[in-house]
């Protein structure tokens, strides 16, 4: 659209723009514009028209002209960090929509394209609807103005403002018919030649062929996806809710049914009697109840990685088979509510229709297990629940020899000792999770807080003071480019591009130091350039400013020396990294030669743990092991502030009772702090991680 535009438009025309939504600028603070913006609507359906006045002087009319976007779309191999973009892709694997925090739902889409280039995705909306409709692995999604983030080492792919997505169904020779909830949107002809093309691509290259299963060919110890109808549904306890579910054909093995009153069990009763031989118990934990409560009797589901277990009733012979959909979203776990439209929706309605129903009814009545009889009071039932509860939403990464200990005797045992745990989190500390990040000195051992960007701005402002020294500029290892800001204070500023070889490198892997420059004109410098060092002049060298402010910016890490630690060396030192073969110009090596001590950005918090025993304090001093989010980028990074906020809510979860809690399995060590007045025992999590299935 933006091409179009500036193909047409001149100064003086006249324009209008429809369709557009009017947000608040992200960039505002930085670039310095309007606080707010346009962005383009594909659901508004977005144009400009434009009133061009004729480029003769004879003519007096004006030409109407419209311009409505067109789209280009990038391949999976060509994305760039930090670019928004338009997509296709064939969908791998995905994790249905589920609750991530408060009424958002989130949704995890890995992609592949024929350039054999994956892509993972995590979106958000707040509005189901506006996620992605994907039932199974194969389907094709075209998504605009997706947001793509590199994270260790691997890109990304996030929503932003405007994002859109249409789905299609990937079998070669199906209707390309869309899915999406957006009133409006654009697909123009050759974008059917694409998806055909992505069709027969996926069909050659992708083992598309999912777990998929009849209930007549489920077996023990099985993960399977199953489309099926729903029946009745029940609540059974605070973290575990009943879907009675059908396919038409029948479990070949002694079913179990799960006790509830009669009174609880939401569908028709005359059905549920028909059915009750041909019908199964699915028991779903933890995220997946809030979603299934609010399935409509009648309505068609895919159950994804359901998992069927064999158990013995109590007291009793005879085995059964269990069906259950275990919390979390590993493997992809999760409920998909299918229309009446889909093409694997209308084979089971017909295949329903024709059952006979009066067969079902004749069989042996040993086909379920009636847990009237099974469970012979309540306390068994909750004992068998909580054996099949989700594994607990942390791992341990060592020590596997190690048996449990309870709370209770951990807190009457002398330090220092390592101990394995299994308990709840009952709160935790702070419950602002930006406070959690501190700078550590691991040679002092000192903790100090991060600063804010005020502190470094008004460093900056201070060094700008001092005019750049001409005569340390354009060295053997460095050029130099300077000017003065046409504004009052007439600023000047001094950037030192430092070279390898004689020449200057490519943007990516160059290494600058900045004289006079604003925190603004800073952070503009790291969105071009790898490394962004601010300095200032003396009479015979470049020097670091003071160590409140970051000695090294990279993308969007700001690093910090310790001052009680680091020895300061002339910054003509950078010149032996810049004589390397191929200068990596990592934070580490930099800090190093220039004789600066890091301080490492840091998780600290306080988990208080419970288990039926007692309850103790434990403290977590993770860089990024625990969460699997490094410290350093937490800050700066809104999609890593939120990937951590829904872990802790599923580690905790607001407004949940102490028994509705998940379980956490960790490692903690004890350790004695002694001094004059007092001696005091702490407790430190170590070597446990969280789950990959928690976000």
């Amino acid at each position: 659209m933006a091409e179009d535009c500036a193909k047409v438009i001149r100064h003086g025309d006249t324009f209008i723009v429809a369709g557009f939504k009017l947000a608040k600028s992200p960039t505002a603070g930085l670039d310095g514009r309007h606080g707010c913006h346009l962005e383009v609507s594909e659901e508004a359906g977005s144009a400009i028209y434009i009133y061009a006045k004729p480029r003769t002087t004879a003519a007096s009319e004006t030409v109407s002209l419209s311009v409505a976007p067109k789209y280009v779309y990038t391949p999976l191999n060509h994305l760039k960090d930090g670019t928004v973009v338009n997509l296709y892709g064939v969908v791998k694997f995905f994790k249905p929509p589920y609750v991530s925090k408060g009424t958002d739902y989130c949704s995890v889409v890995t992609l592949v394209d024929p350039s054999n280039v994956k892509l993972t995705c995590t979106l958000f909306n707040g509005n189901l609807d506006s996620l992605p409709k994907i039932y199974k692995v194969g389907d094709i999604v075209r998504f605009h103005r997706i947001k793509i983030r590199e994270y260790n080492g691997q890109m990304q792919g996030i929503t932003s403002v405007g994002f859109a997505s249409v789905t299609f169904d990937g079998t070669v020779g199906a209707p390309v018919v869309p899915r999406t909830s957006s009133k409006v949107y654009t697909f123009m002809d050759e974008e059917q030649k694409t998806i055909e093309e992505l069709r027969v691509w996926a069909a050659s290259n992708l083992s598309i062929s999912g777990p998929a299963a009849k209930l007549s060919g489920v077996r023990p110890m099985l993960f399977f996806d199953l489309t099926c109808q729903l029946v009745g549904k029940a609540k059974v306890d605070g973290s575990s809710f009943l879907l009675k579910v059908w396919d038409g054909t029948k479990c070949p093995y002694p079913t179990w049914k799960v006790p509830v009153e009669a009174r609880d069990m939401e569908g028709e009763k005359v059905v549920l009697h028909q059915l009750r031989n041909l019908t199964v118990d699915v028991l779903v934990y933890d995220n997946h109840v809030q979603l299934a409560k609010s399935l409509k009797i009648g309505s068609f589901l895919r159950i994804y990685s359901i998992h069927t277990k064999q158990a013995s009733a109590v007291d009793e012979d005879v085995s059964h088979i269990e069906f259950h959909l275990h919390g979390g979203t590993c493997y992809g776990r999760g409920i998909g509510v299918l229309p009446e439209s889909n093409l694997d929706v209308k084979e089971l309605k017909a295949f329903l229709e024709s059952v006979d129903l009066a067969d079902s009814q004749n069989m042996e009545s040993m086909s379920s297990v009636e847990l009237d009889s099974t469970f012979n009071n309540v306390t068994d039932l909750e004992s068998h629940l909580q054996r099949c509860q989700q594994l607990p939403v942390t791992v341990l990464t060592d020590h596997q020899d190690l048996n449990n200990t309870e709370l209770k005797t951990i807190l009457n045992s002398t330090a220092p000792q390592q101990y394995r745990i299994r308990a709840k989190l009952r709160t935790y500390k702070p419950q602002k999770l930006y406070q959690s990040i501190k700078l550590h000195c691991s040679k002092c051992n000192s903790l100090q807080e991060v600063p804010d960007g005020d502190d470094f701005d008004f460093i900056l402002q201070g060094s700008a003071v001092t005019a750049p020294n001409p005569e340390l500029h354009n060295t053997s290892w460095y050029d130099s480019v300077t000017w003065t800001t046409q504004d009052q204070k007439q600023r000047k500023i001094a950037i030192h591009f430092v070279k390898h070889d004689e020449m200057l490198q490519q943007p990516e892997d160059t290494l600058l130091m900045i004289e006079g420059g604003t925190l603004k004109e800073v952070w503009k410098l790291t969105k071009r350039f790898k490394c962004v060092i601010p300095v200032r002049s003396t009479e015979d060298d470049l020097e670091l400013l003071d160590l409140s402010a970051p000695f090294l910016l990279q993308g969007n890490i700001k690093y910090y020396g310790c001052k009680q630690c680091s020895t300061p060396k002339s910054i003509k030192s950078l010149s032996s990294i810049a004589a390397e073969q191929r200068p990596s110009w990592e934070p580490t090596e930099i800090a190093q030669v220039l004789g600066i001590v890091p301080l490492q950005y840091v998780f600290i918090m306080k988990f208080t743990l419970v288990d039926r025993t007692g309850a103790l304090n434990a403290y977590l001093f993770d860089y990024e092991k625990f969460f699997q989010i490094a410290a350093s980028e937490i800050l700066t990074n809104n999609f890593l502030q939120q990937k951590m906020q829904m872990t802790m809510n599923t580690l905790c979860p607001p407004g949940r009772k102490l028994d509705d809690l998940p379980w956490l399995e960790c490692f903690i060590k004890s350790y004695s702090v002694r001094d004059a007045m007092k001696h005091q025992v702490y407790y430190q999590i170590f070597d446990t991680t969280v789950a990959e299935d928690v976000v």
